[in-house]
């Protein structure tokens, strides 16, 4: 038992021992690990790996220029906090890695996690650990509890300091009663619109003691309508926090339902600045709005300006590319753990140089307080709470008439100050800010609320207001300002089209919907059903309905169709309700779908400008009354005459049907561009989605980029049914498009397969596509008409070469034509033909006439095959062609194995035709006599000829394939002459003799009378 606990004590004291070897150890081997906790794969989270590990790298590389150093050695190793059933911020999923890092490992520090709830949790095991924690995200307010969290160190954006700008506002405007925060919040994944709005909320209630309303809200229009009521109640000052998308329709409902906007000072909390596309957060520039507009301000943080942060973005972005092969745009939060580390960096080397610990978290931690040092981003300081001060931008609309933002105020988050700008200043509605507390509002304690006819003439006023807005709305309903009649749309005359068309009205009235037609002017080409209206050029798109139902909800569409006035917006002129000729009415843009057109040649500065113009159109509408188009294709974007590209067939859902059957080959080739999600119902929702919006972009962007047409997939011919079955099915690897570097920048596909992603929303909204454009399209920002003339010198030069070409196949065509018509008709005949003249009907006092045909044919015929006698007709013609090409000869036809040949016709030569026909004659006898049958080598063709010379009469026959025809006794006599003849003999009559008898050297046989079938008896000569 003794030597029992001796040899406990022992083994006690060795593990003591190296426990305290271990710790000298990492007290001085130099060798640093760095563990680093992000999600790996979810790329649309500022803090992704693919984005923070290359910046983390850049810092490590750059402390040496910094006169810093770690060590000999340092270690980033990966641990992924994403959950595929939890999603990117599962806080469990952290809670496990962090402790397999700690046991497996043992890090010095720990870089992540950038979510919220999984940092709460890595935070209080790195904090008991005494482990230093640093880390980009976690912008919650909670984190400020050192007790809890003494060990981590925010080196990105937190709310609180959002809260100490909203302080420092509301002391300037001395706003010191109420506020209201509104956010968005789904209650799922990591709330990052609640951790956003939360520190302006504490902020202002504990520091300033306002008094402050909080609204949640999720995606239900429903609760936008409450949200609105939430307003008018309870504050005027009110900041919300969410999703542009909603904010825009929170907003929409702010201007129609709030009479007095200019009471209000409404603060969007939009900190990346995702909103300022162009430097406006929406594009209506309608009057009514301005007032609403200038109530409306942006809070976004303040991007750094020195030339590093631009040279940094450049190196990170072909970092991530070079180690994880992704195209993913830098943000601020990727620049604040760069920053990060140089700070962890010096903070180490301090507490190194002191003898300290190169894990000891709390001291390191300490080290980092209070700090003032030169990031990448600029002068980089922290507070007493190991949080980074943040600089914060105010924006404000400046200019009325384009609608731009500007900012107008600049906090000093080191200073805690705000600067405000000399030369943009903010325009108050009012001329005045609005107050908090205004009185008789949101309470009646002061004595001059209680006068009863002050409150009546409150609630009046507000009253009138609101019935002259619903009046004013009734009146434009009732008045149907939209309503054409079917006798207003003008059609031409089918006489008057036909004298200035002319073949071409068979075209269009077989209904073609596009074609290559000029207009009656002859300037531009019809690519849809046109008409006039008022004198004016219109498309016309007739609906296969009986009758359209006027209900309110219809009339509301139509009256804000009406109401579009968006140069990338085709304009709604009206619609026609008379049965049966229902039908919508809209602009005509006479450059139609130059997509469809291949032969026209667009350059990328061209292809741009049209996605631009798509980008636009497409974020107006959906930040308008519509929020949908549900039908966006290529032949939806047509271009008009100033080559601005316009979306059309959008809106009036309820005039929209589909004729096609469920199997239709044109059903399918319409749903190539259809998001999956909606093509599990066999008739999606004709007002479509958002994101369905997205993905049909996509696809339009592939078919510009790479000119193939819709859904064009490399190396398979697929019909749109079996695409569009490959992508409802929604297997791995998703269904999508070909995409090709070569013929496009990375960057765009970038922005394609984000567009088409499987899971909508991955997909981003047009907002931020608009705002990516304008990055990859920086020569998309030259003046407009700079633009416009570009485009129409690339559009003049691809019509010279596309006549170019039209001319060069013309000709070609004509010359084949041509050729064609001289093996049909005589030369001579067939330039009558060409001039436009009359063929008449021509008497001719001498040809001579050849007739021939093969001696046994039909029992040859009767013992091959069809083909067999094809062919051998093919050949022995095909012989007998080139023979006939030596004399001044016309082949009149074939007939089976007769063969008919004239000369002397329609070009008379004297007595030489008989001359003619006799040496053929000779020529083709030798030829036949050596002539090989391909099926039956050893038979040989016994050819028959007859010859007879007369007077005929020749002429064109028919309009359908017109023949040239002999008529007369001289025709039946040749052929009587052919068909009693001796096979391989020439068999003629004396009247051809006496002819040959003039030149001398034919030697001639009498054969004697031979009883014809014509009008008498001949004698013959062989």
């Amino acid at each position: 038992m003794g030597s029992t606990r001796e040899m406990w004590r022992v083994g006690v004291r060795c593990w003591l021992f190296v426990a305290l070897c271990s710790c000298v150890a990492r007290r001085c081997d130099g060798n640093v690990t760095v563990a680093v906790m992000l999600p790996d794969n979810h790329h649309k989270y500022a803090w992704a790996l693919p984005r923070v590990l290359p910046a983390l790298r850049m810092a490590h590389d750059d402390l040496a220029r910094r006169g810093l150093q770690l060590g000999r050695s340092v270690r980033f190793l990966n641990f992924s906090t994403e959950d595929p059933a939890a999603g990117s911020c599962a806080e469990s999923r952290a809670q496990v890695v962090a402790v397999d890092a700690k046991l497996y490992v043992r890090p010095d520090v720990f870089f992540g996690p950038g979510c919220v709830y999984p940092l709460a949790s890595v935070g209080r095991f790195a904090s008991h650990w005494r482990l230093p924690l640093f880390t980009a995200g976690g912008p919650a307010y909670g984190f400020d509890t050192r007790d809890e969290y003494r060990t981590i160190v925010r080196s990105g954006p937190s709310t609180t300091k959002l809260g100490d700008f909203a302080n420092a506002l509301h002391a300037h405007f001395n706003w010191t009663s109420r506020a209201m925060v509104i956010f968005h919040d789904l209650r799922q994944d990591d709330r990052p619109h609640y951790f956003l709005s939360e520190g302006i909320y504490l902020n202002l209630k504990n520091e300033m003691n306002v008094t402050v309303e909080a609204q949640p809200y999720q995606d239900d229009h429903k609760e936008y309508h409450e949200l609105i009521s939430f307003m008018r109640v309870h504050g005027r000052i009110v900041y919300i926090c969410g999703p542009l998308d909603t904010f825009l329709m929170i907003m929409k409902l702010f201007q129609s339902e709030i009479p007095d906007p200019e009471n209000y000072a409404i603060f969007y909390l939009d900190v990346f600045a995702e909103s300022l596309s162009e430097r406006r957060p929406w594009q209506n520039s309608d009057p009514e709005w301005q007032c609403f507009q200038m109530s409306v301000f942006v809070i976004t943080y303040r991007p750094p300006d020195n030339p590093e942060y631009q040279a940094f973005q450049k190196e990170l972005h072909a970092r991530a590319h070079q180690e994880f092969n992704v195209h993913l745009e830098p943000s601020l939060v990727c620049t604040a753990f760069y920053d990060g580390f140089l700070l962890y960096a010096m903070a180490l080397q301090e507490t190194l140089a002191e003898g300290g610990a190169q894990n000891d978290g709390i001291n390191i931690t300490m080290k980092t307080q209070n700090r003032r040092f030169w990031g990448v981003t600029g002068l980089v300081t922290t507070d007493e709470k190991n949080a980074r001060d943040i600089d914060v931008d105010l924006w404000s609309m400046t200019n009325q008439e384009t609608g731009e933002y500007g900012i107008v105020a600049y906090y000093n988050g080191s200073t805690k100050e705000i600067v405000w700008s000399q030369t943009e200043r903010i325009q108050w509605a009012s001329g005045t800010p609005p107050l908090d507390n205004p009185p008789c509002v949101f309470s009646s304690d002061d004595p001059s609320c209680n006068d009863e006819m002050q409150e009546v003439l409150s609630l009046s006023l507000s009253s009138v207001c609101l019935s002259l807005r619903k009046l004013k709305l009734e009146k434009e309903l009732a008045g149907m300002l939209w309503r054409i009649r079917w006798e207003d749309l003008q059609f031409e005359s089918p006489n008057k089209y036909h004298k200035r068309a002319g073949s071409r009205l068979t075209l269009s009235q077989r209904g073609s919907s596009y074609g290559s037609l000029l207009t009656a002017h002859g300037k531009y080409q019809l690519f849809a059903k046109t008409g006039y209206f008022k004198g004016n050029l219109v498309a016309i798109k007739h609906v296969n309905k009986k009758r359209i139902e006027l209900t309110r909800q219809v009339l509301m569409e139509l009256k804000h169709m009406r109401d579009v006035q968006f140069n990338h917006l085709t304009r709604f002129i009206g619609a026609c309700i008379d049965p049966p000729n229902i039908c919508i009415v809209t602009e005509y843009c006479p450059r139609g779908d130059i997509l469809e057109n291949e032969s026209i040649n667009l350059d990328w500065m061209f292809r741009y400008s049209l996605i631009n113009d798509i980008v636009k159109g497409m974020n107006y509408l959906h930040n308008s009354y519509f929020s949908c188009h549900g039908n966006l294709k290529s032949s939806n974007c047509v271009v008009d005459s100033r080559f601005v590209l316009k979306i059309t067939d959008y809106g009036l859902s309820s005039f929209r049907t589909s004729s096609e059957n469920d199997d239709s080959h044109a059903l399918y080739a319409k749903k190539l561009w259809t998001a999956p999600e909606l093509l599990i119902y066999d008739r999606h929702p004709p007002q479509g989605t958002q994101k369905g919006d997205v993905y049909s972009f996509g696809i339009i962007l592939q078919e510009i980029a790479l000119r193939n047409g819709p859904f064009y997939v490399e190396g398979m011919d697929l019909s749109p049914k079996e695409i569009v079955q490959k992508v409802r099915n929604g297997q791995k690897p998703f269904f999508r498009p070909t995409t090709d570097t070569r013929c496009h920048s990375e960057e765009l596909t970038i922005l394609m397969e984000g567009c088409w992603a499987e899971d909508q929303q991955e997909r981003p909204d047009f907002g931020h596509i608009k705002i990516y454009m304008a990055k990859l399209n920086k020569e998309g920002s030259t003046s407009i008409l700079n633009n416009l003339l570009s485009r129409m010198e690339q559009y003049a030069n691809n019509l010279e070469k596309l006549v170019e070409e039209r001319t060069q196949a013309y000709l070609e065509e004509k010359r084949k034509a041509e050729n064609l018509l001289y093996q049909i008709l005589p030369h001579s005949v067939a330039e009558q033909l060409k001039r436009g003249e009359t063929v008449q009907a021509e008497a001719f006092d001498s040809v001579t006439i050849y007739f021939s045909d093969i001696v046994g044919f039909t029992s040859l015929s009767a013992e091959s095959t069809p083909l067999q006698v094809v062919t051998l007709l093919n050949d022995l013609y095909t012989c007998f062609d080139a023979i006939i090409d030596n004399f001044d000869v016309y082949k009149v036809e074939t007939i089976g194995d007769a063969y008919m040949v004239v000369s002397g016709l329609p070009v008379r030569n004297g007595k030489l035709h008989a001359r003619e026909i006799a040496s053929m004659s000779l020529a083709l006898l030798e030829q036949v006599k050596t002539f090989k049958i391909r099926h039956r080598p050893n038979d040989q063709l016994r050819l028959r000829i007859g010859i007879h010379t007369g007077p005929v009469c020749a002429g064109v026959v028919g309009l359908k394939m017109p023949r040239y025809c002999l008529f007369g006794d001289t025709v039946n006599t040749a052929s009587r002459l052919e068909s009693n003849g001796e096979a391989l003999k020439i068999h003629m009559s004396s009247a051809t003799k006496e002819v040959l008898d003039e030149f001398g050297y034919f030697d001639l046989q009498l054969r004697g009378d031979i009883e014809m079938k014509v009008s008498k008896s001949r004698h013959t000569l062989t």
